[in-house]
């Protein structure tokens, strides 16, 4: 599925058809091998490859949202520990690109060098904050999670980041009320299979897959994020919103569970060339349809703008949005 080819950034080469060379060679930075980015991203990838005349696009495994908002700008490892080249295209949850345009969160002390430079290409589809625990334990709550062992994803990741937000909305401090693991969700599942961790966070699709498998041989429950805790944390980050999964989606959850979503994005910089933008843009929304992956019929133009906030559509995306009748 993922595309193998040579990498160089595109202003290495010259653009599609160009007489300096046959193809442009775009990288997509996409997320660990136990998530959904990087299968799915493999897909997308190929199917822009595929599809768009002259550009091959490849793609490599991250720690996921900080990382790939990183690649941006210059090199960053893989989750393998090897230096990846810059990226020209990232995977990213838009509550933590956002606070990349805004150093803060992760990037506070760290900030872009030029946060204003990201440009948003459009949703790919709704990314699930899902919190699981055995379906036979005591914990009902997220604030029964102080004293446990939790994994809260890698380093980075979108899900670390947004554990730590509701674990700190729960009145804990995830630095000392709970014992936190760091693992990649499908590590993170097996552990909680096997009773290593009480619980998991995972900012997923629904079903995710690593939930599937687990509850498979060990029914689950997800803990509901509603309630005032709920309305704090979308009062203080609009690019949460409030989404129930219904009961029944995985093996021992048989009520439906209010939770929080919030998108996977597809972002780049104002370097990409426009035309090159456009055809990226529309063809991951013509072609869907092509998409194996289970989510793949998530990926939907009706919902490729929604909680971008004040980060700016590249005007490539942006005059697809415009023929497609989405923006003025």
């Amino acid at each position: 599925m993922v595309a193998l080819s040579a990498c160089a950034a595109p202003e290495d080469v010259e653009g599609p058809g160009g007489e300096d060379s046959e193809a442009t060679f775009l990288q997509l930075a996409t997320g660990s091998t136990g998530g959904t980015y990087y299968p799915l991203g493999g897909e997308i990838a190929q199917l822009w490859s595929d599809n768009i005349e002259d550009v091959e696009v490849s793609t490599f495994a991250t720690g996921a949202s900080v990382q790939n908002l990183r690649s941006l700008e210059g090199e960053t490892e893989d989750d393998e520990g090897t230096q990846a080249d810059q990226s020209q295209l990232i995977m990213a949850v838009n509550g933590v690109a956002m606070q990349a345009r805004e150093s803060a969160g992760p990037f506070a002390d760290q900030p872009l060098g030029s946060p204003d430079d990201i440009r948003a290409l459009g949703n790919i589809y709704p990314e699930v904050m899902q919190v699981v625990v055995g379906a036979d334990s005591d914990i009902e709550s997220i604030a029964d999670l102080e004293g446990m062992n939790v994994e809260i994803g890698p380093p980075g990741s979108g899900t670390e980041v947004a554990a730590r937000q509701i674990l700190e909305a729960y009145g804990l401090d995830p630095e000392s009320d709970i014992n936190a693991y760091d693992s990649t969700f499908g590590d993170a599942a097996t552990a909680l299979g096997d009773g290593t961790v009480d619980a998991a966070f995972g900012i997923l699709s629904v079903p995710a897959a690593g939930i599937v498998q687990v509850s498979a041989s060990n029914e689950v429950r997800l803990l509901p994020i509603d309630g005032a805790e709920s309305e704090s944390l979308i009062a203080d980050d609009p690019s949460y919103s409030p989404l129930t999964i219904d009961g029944g989606t995985y093996n021992g959850q048989d009520e439906d569970v209010v939770t929080l979503t919030q998108w996977a994005t597809l972002y780049t910089t104002s370097a990409l060339d426009e035309q090159l933008a456009y055809d990226l843009v529309r063809v991951m929304y013509e072609e869907a349809g092509e998409i194996g992956h289970d989510v793949g019929g998530q990926v939907q133009l009706d919902t490729a703008i929604d909680g971008l906030g004040d980060i700016e559509l590249h005007p490539g995306a942006e005059r697809f949005y415009q023929e497609q009748g989405l923006l003025d």
